[in-house]
């Protein structure tokens, strides 16, 4: 168990029966305190009673099995609302196709340490990608890139679905809220971990392409990343706009103040100046200073 908490590792499964069991071997020879949670879309290929087989074995491995597929996004919030409920400390992110690979693990818990969430990374340095053509690396690093100008994103590597948390930020985050499904969910959560006041640090990781079963990625869920990283953007874009307006307002404020104050002063001494005048050229007629002089009569003419 780690200083956090126990560890539940969730990993959504949809026609991976090839995939599902030597990954859950290799994650519980390198992180073997961890439990594991298969949340299964009711795969045709007999993912999910192969996950039962396996849970009936090992009592760290957890079947939640879901009626259809819903969708990369919807099997992690039921993850985590499972993993919660059940009192675990840090929940984990990751693929069932061995795209993730479970040794590099130890290295995302270790620096959750000083995080909310840690991001497994292929575009930072020393992060890298394995047999994957130069069309998709350049459309995974544009996709980032784009991420980073649209939303204003701090993050090499925001598309990246190898990711843990601590379970205290998930609990500050509204989860039913979320409806993102496949890339765009793991922008989502992580911006939305950046706006609940937490600690995003990633480490690189090295990500291989699945040796066997079908890729889920498909043309609709780039579309949705695109469609909601605009409207992500500009919302952070206006929200930026209003914290600057409402930052310019202090700064101008108390110096309008300071100047209505200083007018006010200054109107105040000029009616004082002419009261004081008033009063001296009082005094003066009083002494017969300052009178207007007689006019001469015709008989001090003559």
């Amino acid at each position: 168990m780690s200083d956090l908490g126990r560890i539940l590792v969730i990993m959504p499964t949809y026609n991976e029966a090839e995939n599902i069991g030597p990954v859950i071997d290799r994650l519980r020879a390198a992180v073997s305190d961890a439990d594991v949670l298969i949340v299964d879309d009711n795969s045709p290929d007999g993912t999910g009673q192969l996950a039962d087989d396996l849970a009936g074995r090992d009592g760290h491995v957890h079947v939640l099995h879901r009626p259809e597929k819903q969708g990369l996004g919807a099997a992690y919030i039921a993850g985590f609302d499972w993993g919660l409920q059940a009192g675990y400390g840090v929940l984990i992110e990751m693929d069932a196709d061995g795209s993730h690979q479970p040794e590099q693990l130890p290295r995302l818990l270790a620096a959750l340490a000083q995080a909310d969430m840690v991001k497994g990374s292929r575009w930072m340095r020393g992060g890298s990608v394995v047999n994957w053509d130069k069309k998709r690396e350049l459309l995974s690093r544009g996709a980032n890139i784009w991420v980073q100008a649209a939303m204003d994103l701090p993050i090499h590597d925001s598309t990246g679905g190898f990711n843990a948390y601590r379970a205290e930020i998930l609990r500050r985050i509204d989860l039913a809220s979320v409806t993102s499904k496949g890339y765009a969910f793991q922008i989502d959560m992580t911006r939305r971990v950046l706006e609940a006041g937490g600690v995003v640090a990633e480490v690189p990781i090295e990500f291989l392409e699945r040796a066997s079963g079908v890729s889920k990625m498909g043309g609709a869920i780039v579309q949705e990343a695109v469609l909601k990283t605009l409207a992500w953007g500009a919302a952070r874009r206006a929200e930026q706009v209003k914290l600057w307006h409402q930052a310019l307002l202090a700064k101008v404020a108390p110096l309008a103040d300071k100047a209505k104050l200083e007018a006010d002063g200054l109107l105040e001494r000029v009616d004082e100046v002419k009261q004081r005048a008033a009063d001296i050229k009082q005094r003066l007629a009083e002494h017969g200073i300052g009178a207007p002089a007689p006019q001469p009569t015709e008989a001090d003419e003559a």
